[in-house]
């Protein structure tokens, strides 16, 4: 075991650590290259006896995990959506770690919840979400989307389900064919059923149809069934397409459905007011979510959940015992009864350095110029005799394949674009990664790591163009 002046003297060596990993992270291969199984031959089966130095821990660490990571804070990181972080954010979350606070309710932390409540309020203003919104902090969208689905079930059966269970009633949720694979897995868990999750057909733009939406609730409640919720995307998965909120907030209140927001990744962009056209629609709309760990700098996990009527969440979620009785109860927020986890971290002091930190302005600054980035690939790729834009770009995803000449197979040209990407993320220069969209091996390259630059976004051309050199030859 360590003390107070070795914990000093080892907290500087770690923190200059975090600082070096930074300024030389490029050196880094992107995806870790390692083998099922390289890992877990290094680690002993069994744990040891002995205490055992905190220098050689962290030689271990170094040597046999830093090996198998993938360096998502790369700039050179464009897979999936990002997991972004900065500056503020780590040095907020080494506080949260040095104060070890559980902020289940306001006693057991009142900075910890009246920060958070004004977070939330901040972001409220900063995305131009209505002000009569409530907002907390949950870990992920995959929670806040299952606290919703939740929710509007105790609403729809006037809370008898969390006190009776089930009865024979059928309860159905839609969604577009896009939409994310935790509405799904939300349905599961809440006891609703994958067989009654409805997947909405998209239009050529993978927006969510609307018609298909009233056919589909029309025929449910022809057969008897319940229209419980629907779920629209502000920036799916796959392409980052914008369900039309609007339409579909109309087709919600006609039939009475609970309206649930997934804008997860595309969240952050409302704070453009270039792109508050997402969220018409939005004063008709139940509940929200979008996650600050992805494109706001704030390292995961920190998920902005905000709901209109506050009573039904806490009424799904309360449960006080004795142990748990206050005297501040009622006059406080005790966010323990606003989701699924009595335990809470102290998320919000990350949001608050960050926000503080970039300000306002510097935040959109940085975004603005990541879909800028983004816009001039998207040029380059237009222009390219060997590639194709899959779909437009609507903020800083691109999905693209390489189509040479002479090939107009779908299943010869998807063949491909796997190797090709196999390809590229071998190199360890960059990494990138796929989905599918009709059908089409499609692509994903998502320019929004906090510190990618100009340079780091031509370097990545320049690897995809050198691959496909390769591949010309084989073809």
């Amino acid at each position: 075991m360590i003390d107070s002046n070795e914990f000093r003297k080892q907290a500087h060596i770690f923190a200059d650590w975090m600082a070096d990993y930074f300024e030389g992270i490029d050196k880094f291969r992107v995806k870790s290259g390692v083998k099922p199984d390289d890992i877990l031959k290094q680690l002993p089966p069994d744990p040891p006896d002995k205490p055992e130095n905190i220098q050689d821990i962290f030689n271990d660490f170094q040597k046999i995990i830093i090996p198998g990571i993938t360096h998502w804070q790369s700039p050179s990181f464009f897979a999936y959506f990002p997991a972004n972080s900065s500056y503020p954010s780590l040095l907020a979350e080494m506080l949260t770690a040095t104060l070890g606070v559980q902020g289940m309710i306001w006693e057991t932390s009142p900075a910890a919840t009246e920060l958070e409540e004004r977070m939330m309020d901040w972001l409220k203003k900063m995305t131009g979400l209505p002000s009569g919104f409530h907002g907390v902090i949950q870990d992920t969208a995959s929670t806040a989307t299952l606290t919703a689905l939740l929710t509007a079930r105790e609403k729809i059966s006037s809370f008898k389900i969390n006190e009776e269970g089930f009865d024979n009633s059928v309860y159905r949720i839609y969604c577009s064919t896009e939409t994310h694979s935790s509405i799904e897995k939300g349905a599961k868990i809440a006891g609703f059923g994958k067989k009654n999750v409805v997947k909405v057909r998209t239009n050529n733009r993978f927006e969510m149809d609307v018609d298909g939406l009233r056919q589909a609730i029309e025929s449910d409640l022809a057969k008897g069934y319940n229209p419980l919720c629907i779920i629209a995307t502000l920036g799916t998965t796959g392409s980052t397409a914008v369900d039309p909120l609007s339409e579909i907030a109309a087709i919600a209140a006609q039939y009475k459905v609970w309206l649930h927001v997934d804008a997860a990744f595309a969240g952050t962009a409302l704070l453009l007011e270039e792109y508050r056209w997402m969220i018409k629609g939005i004063e008709k709309v139940d509940s929200f979510v979008f996650n600050p760990h992805k494109w706001m700098f704030t390292n995961f996990d920190c998920s902005a959940y905000f709901v209109k009527d506050k009573e039904a969440l806490i009424n799904t979620f309360s449960i006080t015992p004795e142990y748990l009785r206050t005297k501040t109860a009622g006059r406080v927020n005790d966010y323990r009864d606003w989701g699924i986890q009595l335990g809470r971290r102290f998320r919000a002091l990350k949001l608050w350095f960050v926000i503080r930190n970039f300000g306002v302005e510097g935040l959109k600054e940085k975004i603005r110029f990541h879909i800028s980035l983004a816009k001039d690939l998207e040029q380059k790729i237009n222009e390219s005799m060997n590639f194709e834009m899959i779909t437009p770009r609507t903020l800083n995803l691109l999905c693209f394949r390489f189509k040479p000449d002479g090939i107009t197979e779908n299943e010869e040209l998807n063949r491909l674009n796997e190797k090709l990407l196999e390809a590229v993320n071998a190199t360890g220069k960059m990494f990138i990664s796929h989905t599918k969209l009709n059908g089409i091996y499609t692509l994903r390259m998502v320019i929004g790591q906090t510190n990618v630059t100009e340079g780091h976004v031509e370097k990545a051309w320049q690897v995809l163009k050198d691959r496909v050199r390769s591949l010309e030859f084989e073809v």
